[in-house]
This record gives C-alpha cells, structure tokens and sequence, in this order.
C-alpha cells in the first residue's frame, strides 16, 4: 500500500486547494494582469484582415477575441489531457 498524503477535508468531504497562492497561479495572474493593461493601453482603431474581408475595429477589441480565442483553445487542450 502506499501511504497516504495528508490533505485538509472541507465539510463536504473534498479536498481544499482553492484558497492556496501558489507560483503558478501568481504566474498566471500577473500575465493575465499585463494582457490587460496591454489591451486598455491600445484603444485606437486599426484595419484588420482577415482571409479577404478587411474590417477596421478597435486594437483593444481584436486584442480582446484573440485573447479569448487563446484561452478556450488552452482550456481545451487542458481538458483533453485530464
């Protein structure tokens, strides 16, 4: 048998490490910190294209959808290997 890890029990008999600062969560939100400054830093319009179709639209908004764009893409693949 392999001995067991001691892990604190939250009432509903899981496990609690939601509440803990971990390097990774510090990491991860310092980045996601600067993402936005960087996208409220870059407000003016600019022309956009995409495949054929050019659109002009606000920096922050194009920023904003690839950022989102890039989050469901990693949320995904984090999925997929869990």
């Amino acid at each position: 048998m392999s001995p067991k890890t001691t892990q604190s029990a939250g009432p509903s008999g899981g496990t609690r490490s939601g509440g803990q600062l971990t390097p990774g969560r510090v990491g991860v939100a310092t980045l996601a910190l600067l993402a936005l400054i960087f996208v409220c830093e870059n407000t003016r319009g600019t022309k956009i294209r995409l495949c054929i179709p050019e659109v002009t639209m606000p920096l922050w908004r194009a920023l904003l959808g690839t950022g989102v764009i890039g989050g469901l893409c990693g949320a995904y693949a984090v999925k997929r290997r869990g």
